[in-house]
């Protein structure tokens, strides 16, 4: 049996449909208010952060895939992410259970530099310093033997569905409303950004893939990056809409902070919109030559055919 853990997100739903397409039916989804990606899933409330709940999750289960979203707000971050980890671990270690971690990037510094496997971990705010921290964790439990796991990492999504991201919420959730599209600090540095379908299907083959374990794995992206002002300017020809945007400076974003709880939590991020953001999935790809990653464009179309109100 594969498990997901934090099933209900974006990614945990792509991944149950590639798992049955690609692998197995044999697939138990895990949330709190869990519902049925394919018919043949089995389905598990539960609580991750209570330890005893985790156990019984992981039960029976060949292959674990923590794919848990939780949301921006640093105190959940701090309080919560230490304990899912840890719980997460003791519980495949205890059923021995393989572990599959769904990351980001949050730990890296948030520079222009390229980030592969190797990038050292030098996080910027608490939200970094959290996800860094529980990395450690599991490369710590992996190097002792507790558990067989790998890592692997994504950098900003955008994507279909229930797609949560800040290139989802301020760009393309704007362009499909009509309204204009805003961009953090500027839009002429390039940004390296995963289609969500594109990483739940290679987290599935690093799952199903036996010497994948052991390691870190950087989830392919389109190499062809795009700055914000372009990506906006193609979403904008497929939609079939006006590209209007504005561009936030970091003072309005600080005056916003003041007042607006969503503006505090994203005021450590904006480094990373001020650089170039290059995120390396070479080694993924030497890997696995035969996966076709999404083209901006292709991913671009599907979001509009989903919505396919825009334009008429």
């Amino acid at each position: 049996m594969q498990t997901i853990l934090g099933a209900s997100g974006q990614i945990g739903h792509e991944l149950a449909v590639h798992l049955k397409r690609d692998f197995t039916s044999d697939i138990r989804l895990v949330s709190r208010r869990p519902q049925k990606v394919n018919e043949t899933d089995q389905l598990l409330s539960a609580d991750l952060l209570d330890a005893t709940q985790t156990m019984r999750a992981v039960e029976g289960s060949e292959t674990v895939y923590l794919t848990v979203g939780l949301p921006m707000d640093t105190r959940l971050w701090v309080e919560q992410w230490p304990i899912l980890m840890r719980n997460t671990i003791a519980a495949c270690a205890a059923h021995g259970a393989k572990l599959v971690f769904f990351d980001n990037t949050y730990m890296y510094p948030q520079t222009s530099q390229p980030q592969t496997e190797e990038t050292e971990f030098l996080p910027y705010g608490e939200k970094g310093k959290v996800r860094a921290a529980i990395a450690r964790e599991l490369l710590g439990a992996m190097e002792q033997g507790r558990v067989q796991a790998l890592i692997c990492r994504a950098p900003e999504f955008y994507g279909p569905g229930k797609t949560q991201s800040i290139t989802n919420s301020m760009i393309i959730d704007n362009l499909k409303a009509r309204k204009a599209a805003k961009v953090f600090l500027r839009d002429d540095t390039l940004r390296s950004l995963i289609y969500t379908p594109d990483a739940s299907r290679a987290m599935a083959l690093l799952g199903n893939t036996p010497d994948a374990f052991g390691q870190t794995w950087h989830l392919p992206c389109d190499d062809n990056r795009l700055t914000y002002r372009q990506f906006i300017e193609l979403a904008a020809e497929i939609f079939g809409i006006g590209g209007r945007y504005k561009v936030v400076k970091r003072w309005q974003l600080w005056l916003a902070s003041l007042v607006n709880r969503q503006a505090r939590e994203v005021t450590e991020l904006l480094p990373r919109y001020a650089a170039d953001n290059i995120f390396v999935s070479d080694k993924f790809k030497r890997r696995f030559p035969d996966f076709r990653v999404t083209t901006f464009r292709e991913g671009l179309t599907v979001i509009r055919d989903e919505h396919s109100g825009i334009g008429n």
